[in-house]
């Protein structure tokens, strides 16, 4: 049996995952998970307390993403995924349910452009430019993948991502 492959899609705010990862579910391969989503959802629920949502998004996307994974499924995440740890926990979810892994770390090298994105985009998770400068975010070197968004259209992203994927699949 072919194993499940799971995606990992990090970066900076308003870089492009979401208009990247939208691209990539045109196709419909995969199963597509979005801690924004989940973090939204939590907040929502009114139920975080004083400290907030913290890690639990991510700890409950580890979770979401391996019962993907051990359900056939290939998974696409997209969230910031800022630090070490946090990719860690991802190769392990990888690990664990069996599943090969490809990440990809999008980034916008024209601080203009990603400025304009910023304080332009419609979305549900709205942030300002300074919160984004003043993140903390460990460049992720030994991702398989890196992307500039800035000079890459969203269909030559999603093109170079399905072309890395790991053949796993028959």
């Amino acid at each position: 049996m072919p194993r499940s492959t799971l995606v990992i899609l990090g970066g900076l705010p308003a870089v492009g995952k979401s208009t990247v990862a939208a691209t990539l579910n045109e196709a419909g391969r995969f199963a597509y998970v979005r801690i924004d989503s989940i973090e939204q959802a939590l907040r929502a629920s009114g139920e975080m307390g004083p400290r907030g949502v913290e890690a639990a998004g991510y700890v409950v996307g580890y979770a979401v993403a391996g019962d993907l994974l051990d359900g056939g499924n290939d998974v696409l995440v997209e969230c910031v995924n800022p630090m070490e740890v946090t990719r860690a926990a991802w190769r392990e979810v990888a690990d664990s349910h069996g599943a090969a892994l490809l990440e990809v770390e999008l980034h916008c090298s024209d601080q203009q452009t990603h400025r304009e994105r910023a304080e332009n985009r419609i979305v549900d998770v709205p942030v300002d430019w300074q919160a984004i400068r003043t993140r903390e975010y460990k460049a992720w070197d030994d991702a398989d993948l890196h992307i500039d968004t800035s000079t890459t259209s969203p269909y030559s992203a999603a093109a170079l991502i399905l072309a890395a994927l790991p053949s796993t699949r028959q």
